[in-house]
């Protein structure tokens, strides 16, 4: 079947294109969100926790639309959009004593996934407030969790979706690219880690790794329906040494070219960045690879 257009790795066929205009045609006082989960259900097209493409298949049939191919219902209300200007987290108030002990002196330590809990407004606060690179909403899947010596929270962890493409990782797990285009998702990347500066505890940073190691694939497929199989990181090596990811094992497997994922130059336009991965099971390439 011939494809008309190919929109984020679905390629659409005329035959495709007969039934969005059939499904249009069928419910002509529906909303646009109506037609597109409509569109959805008739191609089967889901996320891998089995919700439908809702947001996606929109953007797509707006595409289609802008090509002359489809004509879409009038919109029935433009709601606002709270991504095009999105506010700051608020500032958070947390006790700054300097800490200086041991691990062990810490215990109990709790690593707690916050995401969707009352603790997530803290969490963001405190990674925009502390950490270098600041705040940004997380796109796609994503995990957050913070560790608490007692009541008192001590360090922040975010994982999130694997780039696209990144050659040091890929020629190391060895997948094609159709392959990596399904299975990308079995890969988490550690988008942030915090330890907040008045807690200044020798090797805390990889006993936190560690732990949330142990938890992070359980926690994903309670969420998202599916585990990872391997987690990465990058370490930008102008101000660190990714000492933490050695001290828990985690394999250096190359750099970053510096394009930068929105760049169209072959030169490096950003610092380049230490690649360094975990997998969570020995099978992690069987896994990784399978078609």
């Amino acid at each position: 079947m011939e494809t008309v257009i190919t929109y984020r790795k679905r390629s659409v066929t005329k035959q495709d294109i007969v039934a969005v205009r059939r499904i249009i045609k069928s419910y002509p006082d529906k909303s646009r969100r109506f037609i597109s989960q409509e569109v959805c259900r008739e191609w089967d097209w889901r996320q891998p926790n089995g919700v439908l493409k809702d947001m996606v298949c929109r953007s797509l049939l707006l595409l289609l639309e802008s090509n002359g191919l489809i004509k879409q219902p009038a919109r029935k209300l433009t709601p606002p959009n709270p991504l095009a200007k999105r506010k700051e987290p608020t500032k958070v108030i947390v006790d700054e004593t300097a800490v200086h002990c041991t691990v062990g002196d810490l215990f109990p330590i709790k690593l707690e996934q916050v995401r969707r809990t009352s603790y997530e407004k803290m969490f963001n606060g405190l990674i925009n407030e502390y950490h270098y690179l600041g705040y940004t909403q997380p796109v796609g899947e994503h995990l957050k969790y913070m560790a608490f010596s007692g009541d008192r929270p001590i360090a922040c962890l975010a994982w999130g979706s694997a780039p696209w493409y990144i050659g040091a990782r890929d020629r190391f797990i060895g997948w094609s690219k159709k392959i990596r285009e399904n299975n990308l998702h079995l890969i988490a990347n550690n988008l942030r880690f915090l330890i907040l500066p008045w807690v200044q505890v020798s090797s805390l940073a990889s006993y936190l790794l560690a732990s949330n190691r142990h938890c992070l694939s359980q926690d994903w497929q309670n969420l998202y329906h599916h585990p990872v199989y391997l987690l990465e990181t990058f370490v930008d090596t102008e101000r660190y040494f990714g000492t933490c990811y050695k001290a828990d094992n985690w394999k250096f497997v190359g750099e970053t070219t510096g394009q930068g994922k929105l760049s169209k130059s072959r030169q490096p336009l950003l610092s380049k960045k230490a690649v360094y991965i975990y997998p969570l099971t020995k099978n992690f390439r069987r896994e990784l690879c399978h078609d």
